[in-house]
């Protein structure tokens, strides 16, 4: 996503990905981002969270539309995690941006399996 500007506020690329990402992970039983290639020991010394596998893409109607990639903990129900993540991104870029959020597509790569 191209910079992002709103009234007298301009977001640079990968802000509004920064604060899904963050909202992502607080979901119960989301495992990751982007899928495993997200996870491991280079997610683990991140110093910002993983934005890869997600886009964002401005309407004309002053609302953005996302889409994500994650991986579920097995176990968990993949609609309700779905329903969860939507939320948490509709209400984490409704507060943090001003902005509404028309869709949020959650594509599910894979589930995770803890051993």
């Amino acid at each position: 996503m191209a910079d992002l500007n709103l009234e007298g506020m301009a977001l640079a690329d990968g802000v509004a990905e920064t604060i899904i990402s963050i909202a992502v992970q607080d979901v119960d039983g989301v495992a990751s981002i982007g899928g495993s290639s997200q996870s491991g020991l280079s997610s683990f010394f991140a110093t910002k969270p993983p934005t890869q596998g997600i886009d964002v893409q401005a309407n004309d109607d002053d609302t953005l539309t996302v889409a994500l990639r994650i991986e579920v903990y097995y176990g968990y129900v993949l609609p309700e995690v779905a329903d969860q993540v939507r939320s948490a991104v509709s209400n984490a870029v409704l507060s943090q941006i001003g902005l509404r959020v028309g869709s949020v597509d959650v594509y599910i790569d894979g589930i995770r399996f803890v051993g």
